[in-house]
Parts: C-alpha cells; structure tokens; sequence
C-alpha cells in the first residue's frame, strides 16, 4: 500500500486527486496540504511513502518543502512533483531539491498511475516530453563546472554498476537494461540496489543526476 499525501493550494486540484488516486487498491491517500509548510508538517505527522507535491504554492513553494524533506533523515517520503508549468529552471530546481519525479498536470490518469508506482518502486519518473531534453540540459550545464568532474578511476562503483548507471542515463527500463547486458532483470535489480548504496541517491533518477554531476554519464 502507496500511503499518499498530495499538496496543491487549490481545492479542487486535491480533491479531484483524492478521488481519482484514493480509488486505487494499493494507494491510500493519507492527507492533504494546502501548500508547501502543511506539506512539511503533515509529512512528519503522518509518515507518507510519496508525496504529490505543486510547484507554485503560496508561502513555502513545492521546490522549498520538497528540499525541507528530502534534506530530513527522520522521513522517507519521495517527492513527485505535479506542476501545470513546462518551465526547465522548475524541473532543474525540483530534481536538485531532491524530487524523485516530475510531471505535468496535462497527464491523463494512467500515466498518473504509473507515475507514482514508479517513484514508490525508487525508480523514479520524468515527463516524457521532458526527460531526455532535461537530462541533456542538465548534463550541459554541469560541463560548465568541470571542477565537479569525477575522473572514472575514482568511482566508487563496479564495472557493471556503471554500466547500468550509463544505460539508466539513456532512459531504459530494468528488462531494456537486462536484455542490453544480457542478464535477467533481478541481476539488473542486485547492481542497482548497489549503485543506490554508494551514490547515496534515493531513486534511479537521483542516480543518474550524481552521475552527471560527477561527469561520469552523458545523456545521449
């Protein structure tokens, strides 16, 4: 069960959330914030798994809260940010505060669905209308800075915990990583579970942004 807390300053956003996400049987939504200081607040009273969280809140933002919680080693709520804006500096801002996922409110139901399941799983989520042009802003930006750069020799990770690492990078599944390495998905699950441990990241998509800021990956 996915214990679920959506923060949206409008009413009507949450409450169709609620309605639709609640009707799920392995999704409970435990509560509602209407901006980004509830969020932070319900978020240590009731313990969510994930949180659905807005950009532009009244008060504390969603970029602020969700910096607030990623940052507080007493919670364990990843972040799914849920924005109506298709604004890069928002997406840039969002995965830097730590969010597990982006997406826009435009999404239909399903890729809604699958959005949360995603991030709840720890791999993560981007719009696909965002993802490999984010992820390739991203890295270009990071080249700007190559005192940041890791040299490969450096890395703390297994030959095949970077090779996974790089394939993540260009956006593929655990099964399209397994049949590129040819393994099976659980060998694929075992290398990840490791390269989370090193990196330290919460999610796939955390993983992958160390990477680009270690200059080790290049999304292509």
């Amino acid at each position: 069960m996915i214990r679920l807390l959506i923060a949206d300053d409008q009413a009507v956003v949450r409450a169709g959330l609620s309605v639709i996400l609640g009707a799920e049987p392995d999704i409970e939504v435990v509560g509602e914030a209407i901006d980004g200081a509830d969020a932070v607040r319900l978020a240590k009273e009731l313990r969510p798994d994930l949180i659905c969280m807005d950009i532009r809140m009244p008060g504390m933002d969603g970029i602020t809260a969700t910096r607030t919680i990623t940052a507080d080693p007493e919670l364990d709520a990843d972040v799914l940010i849920l924005t109506t804006f298709d604004v890069d500096a928002d997406v840039f801002a969002a995965l830097e505060a730590g969010a597990a996922g982006f997406l826009l409110k435009g999404a239909d139901e399903a890729t809604l669905l699958a959005a949360i399941r995603s991030v709840a799983a720890g791999e993560g989520t981007l719009d696909q209308r965002l993802t490999r042009r984010i992820l390739r802003e991203f890295s270009e930006r990071r080249r700007e800075t190559p005192a940041a750069a890791m040299a490969p020799a450096e890395s703390p990770l297994t030959d095949r915990e970077f090779e996974v690492l790089d394939l993540l990078a260009q956006g593929l599944s655990n099964a399209e990583i397994a049949d590129r390495l040819f393994v099976e998905p659980t060998t694929v699950k075992y290398h990840l579970a490791g390269l989370l441990q090193k990196t330290g990241a919460r999610d796939r998509l955390q993983a992958v942004l160390w990477g680009i800021r270690a200059g080790l990956v290049d999304p292509r």
